[in-house]
């Protein structure tokens, strides 16, 4: 039979620039399958239009829900109703099943089928070798494998479409049912398998593939979806133990398995070794900077940077609507550096800022040398070690003090300085700016008030998460238009995956648990995560036990991650969002003049009005399926919805 095939390859309409996987287009608006699988050429644009349909879904900071819909970021009251960044809503809790915030059910769905069409025809194609046949055909099965578990995450149980069914098949054949989320965590592991005996190396790859999936990048991948396979969301959750299908069949297990722990201990060990093994490591080293603090906070930020370059990033993508966009400032005072296309509104939380570490890799709560009581208290800062980093023998906010250097890579703060693109001694060009926050100042809120007409920033912290020092900030938008990578998997996580794995395994942690924790931490500029907290931790036998270690390394993947959608998730594997995200946002008095009203009197942060996050469990821990999807597709409705 022909099927007639409107093309997946609409990227065009979007006027997409950039990485070539997005600009494939096909000579005819409508083509038979047959006549595009006849010639590489056609397979190869089917190929790259899969990429690019899954990159417009998961590389876009507007249509991923993960980036605004945990607790990392603030946005005003202006921002909060406009549908850009609709991930808000989830963090408030007004997601829901008419149309559902978020929804990709049917979008993926449309990506899987096209993925079957491209593994049903590829042996078509006449102009191939069959050694390429085969790789493309892996690639795609771990396109699809990702695809699956993007759904699982989101879903839970899901439909699982091993082939395209006719489209003049019977209602009954066509409604199929959510299957067992084991079964389609299996499923996953089961294509990646197939897909890596035949995936290349990414250091062979040639650089038009580079957005492909390179055989490492299928072990981490394999070893993150044994993770959450392992977690509590989906192991033993006793939550969801009368959730049955349409047929009355069981979808979860309520009974825990730990060994589904060693599964994914031992394909993170796997991940890392295969990654090794082709070249791929940590970004660090640098060695340009001033002093050794700069250097490492200069390895942090470029642990998020790439353009297809970075040794760390085992999959990329190029981003769409990049989050920069909306977190950077725009220093409406400061002409030379202004750019109108930032908004600068969507803030850091307290939350966050108060997650990272201290100097010494503590918690700022179990650090003996660390002041918590006083956090919120002004100090003083004489060390040449912070020099450029924190504002020298003046009066500081004590909580942005002392702090490790992925605080300040990555959290903009008032009286802390911005590395911003490159100094010109010569023609007196000096880009290490200070962030002066309170009214009347270079960074202040042009706003007596907190308004709802138009952007601003009201917790009076910036993230730099994903900024680059080199490019100064009128640059800024240009620069995110053609440079950066969104890390779909960083060789980062796969140590932490390492690292809780092991750790929810064993009885008692040991070195297969310190080492992968150490390797983030070392690169991160802290101490030894046993080092730390036997030299200055409140309590030094916390990173002997298994329940000491969870806490410690979920923070630490808190910190490394933030702001790059991994907390959204992590939160609800662990079954904890029903405690983290419920809560007040909070921040500083943006209007204040002088320190005393800006850190309100040095007592607390303040209650932002209407800025509350929302969870409630177990409903909030799955996404809904659109209500007109459960009537035409005849699927079960996630419990709660």
């Amino acid at each position: 039979m022909k099927y007639l095939v409107y093309t997946i390859l609409i990227i065009i309409a979007f006027g997409f620039t950039g990485c070539n996987y997005l600009d494939a287009v096909p000579e005819k608006d409508i083509q038979t399958v047959e006549s595009i699988f006849e010639q590489r050429k056609g397979a190869e644009q089917w190929r790259r239009g899969l990429y690019a349909s899954a990159n417009l879904l998961f590389a876009d900071a507007c249509r991923n829900m993960s980036f605004f819909g945990a607790d990392e970021l603030v946005v005003n009251e202006y921002m909060k109703n406009d549908a850009t960044v609709a991930g808000i809503k989830i963090s408030e809790g007004l997601q829901m099943a008419q149309t559902p915030y978020g929804d990709v059910w049917a979008s993926v769905y449309n990506i899987i089928r096209d993925c079957n069409t491209f593994l049903d025809n590829i042996d078509n194609v006449y102009n191939m070798k069959n050694t390429e046949k085969r790789m493309w055909e892996a690639d795609v099965k771990a396109l699809k494998a990702y695809l699956y578990f993007e759904l699982v995450r989101r879903y839970g149980p899901i439909v699982l479409v091993p082939e395209n069914l006719p489209a003049d098949a019977d209602i009954q054949t066509l409604q199929l049912p959510r299957m067992h989320v084991d079964t389609c965590f299996n499923t996953i592991v089961t294509l990646l398998d197939e897909a890596i005996e035949y995936l290349p190396a990414g250091n062979i790859r040639e650089s038009d593939e580079f957005y492909t999936f390179a055989e490492e990048a299928a072990y981490a991948l394999k070893a993150r979806v044994l993770l959450y396979a392992a977690s509590p969301l989906f192991n033993g959750n006793a939550f969801y133990s009368d959730f049955k299908g349409k047929n009355g069949e069981v979808l979860f297990s309520t009974t825990y398995d730990k060994e589904k722990w060693r599964l994914a201990a031992e394909a993170a060990d796997k991940a890392v070794a295969v990654c090794l093994a082709n070249g791929r490591d940590l970004y660090g080293g640098n060695t340009t900077k001033g002093s050794e603090l700069l250097n490492k906070i200069y390895d942090v930020e470029h642990s998020m940077y790439s353009s297809f370059d970075n040794p760390e990033f085992l999959l990329e993508w190029e981003w769409r609507n990049h989050i920069s966009i909306f977190t950077m400032p725009r220093l409406v005072n400061d002409e030379k550096n202004l750019s109108s296309q930032l908004y600068g509104n969507v803030a850091p939380s307290i939350t966050m800022v108060e997650m990272y570490y201290t100097e010494h890799g503590l918690p700022i709560d179990q650090d003996n040398a660390w002041s918590y009581a006083n956090r919120y208290k002004l100090g003083k800062e004489s060390s040449g070690r912070y020099k450029d980093i924190v504002s020298l023998d003046e009066d500081v906010l004590q909580l942005h003090l002392r702090r490790e250097p992925r605080f300040y890579a990555c959290i903009g703060a008032d009286r802390c300085y911005w590395q911003r693109g490159k100094d010109n001694p010569a023609q007196g060009i000096d880009y290490t700016l200070l962030i002066e926050a309170r009214k009347g100042e270079k960074w202040e809120t042009n706003y007596n008030i907190l308004t709802s007409v138009d952007y601003q920033n009201i917790t009076g912290y910036w993230s730099k998460k994903h900024s680059f020092s080199e490019y100064s900030t009128r640059d800024y938008i240009s620069v995110l238009s053609t440079d950066p990578t969104y890390p779909v998997i960083r060789l980062a996580e796969v140590y932490l995956i390492q690292a809780e794995a092991w750790n929810e395994y064993l009885d008692r942690p040991d070195y297969r648990v310190y080492d992968a924790l150490d390797k983030v931490r070392e690169r991160a500029g802290i101490p030894k995560v046993r080092q730390a907290w036997q030299s200055y931790g409140k309590n030094s036998m916390k990173v002997e036990t298994k329940e000491g270690m969870r806490d410690i390394i979920r923070q630490e993947i808190n910190i490394e991650f933030a702001f790059e959608g991994h907390r959204f998730w992590n939160v609800r594997r662990w079954l904890t969002a029903v405690e983290e995200f419920n809560h007040s946002q909070l921040g500083w008095n943006v209007l204040g003049a002088s320190a005393s009203e800006f850190y309100n009197r040095y007592d607390m942060p303040i209650e932002l009005p209407g800025m509350k996050c929302k969870f409630t469990a177990p409903r909030d821990y799955l996404f809904p399926i659109r209500a007109e999807e459960i009537l035409i597709s005849g699927v079960v409705q996630n419990p709660g919805w």
